[in-house]
Order: C-alpha cells, then sequence, then structure tokens
C-alpha cells in the first residue's frame, strides 16, 4: 500500500494506458460489431444474410460484392428494395466500410435488428479473394 502512494503518479499513468487500450473494444461495442470477411459468408450460407451497397451507383458498377443490392446511402431510408422481413440478417458493404457503419445504424434504427457493416468494406472482401461483379 505504501508503495502505491509513493508511486500515485505511476499508478495513474498505467490506468489511464489501460483505459486508453480498453476505450476502441468498448465503444465498438456500443455501436454494434462490424463483420469480417469470414462472419459475413458464415451469415450469408448460413442464415441468408441480405448484402446491401450503399455506395454510389458509379461506384457500384465499377465493382461489388457479388449478388448485393445497391441502395446509395442517400437514399435508404424507405427504398423499396430493402427486404420486408426485418428479422433477416443484413451485411452492409461500402467501398471503405465508413459508410456501411453510418447505414447499419440507420437500419437498425429503422427495425433492422441484425444489420451490420462489413469492416473493411469492399477492399477487404477484394483482400479476401472473394467474389466481385462489375455491372456493364
Amino acid at each position: 500500500m505504501n508503495f502505491l502512494l509513493e508511486n500515485w503518479i505511476l499508478v495513474l499513468a498505467a490506468v489511464t494506458s489501460g483505459g486508453l487500450l480498453l476505450w476502441p473494444t468498448l465503444t465498438r461495442s456500443a455501436q454494434g460489431a462490424t463483420l469480417g470477411t469470414v462472419e459475413a459468408v458464415r451469415l450469408i450460407n448460413r442464415e441468408k444474410a441480405v448484402l446491401i451497397d450503399v455506395c454510389e451507383p458509379a461506384e457500384f458498377a465499377a465493382g461489388h460484392v457479388a449478388g448485393s443490392r445497391n441502395i446509395p446511402l442517400a437514399t435508404l431510408e424507405g427504398h423499396k428494395s430493402l427486404p420486408s422481413n426485418k428479422a433477416l440478417p443484413l451485411v452492409v458493404v461500402c467501398q471503405s466500410g465508413a459508410r456501411a457503419t453510418r447505414a447499419a445504424g440507420m437500419l437498425r434504427k429503422l427495425g433492422y435488428e441484425k444489420a451490420q457493416p462489413l469492416a473493411g468494406g469492399l477492399a477487404a472482401w477484394r483482400e479476401a479473394n472473394l467474389p466481385i461483379e462489375k455491372s456493364a
């Protein structure tokens, strides 16, 4: 106990450092976890997850996850291509994952509780050598 009192600055630094290391984990769980490519493929194959690509049409035409539906982020709310069954898992994809995270949050507010963004977006999908389509 005497050590702690005499070295309170070191103890404070250690506690602060530990808190900063835990911060990303705590904030990620509060926002809803992102999916890796392996988890996304498992959801698609086993639970019939629907792929939603929130890129702009030009980006979507240049390359997108095979079988995904293009619903640009700006038109997401109330779009007729969204599945009517809100219990289905949704995997939300964009180029890097940033727009997908925002879109997944919007979809959860709309009642799609199982909407999750793909971590790393299309870049991670390409890196994992998973199928990509291009529109004509």
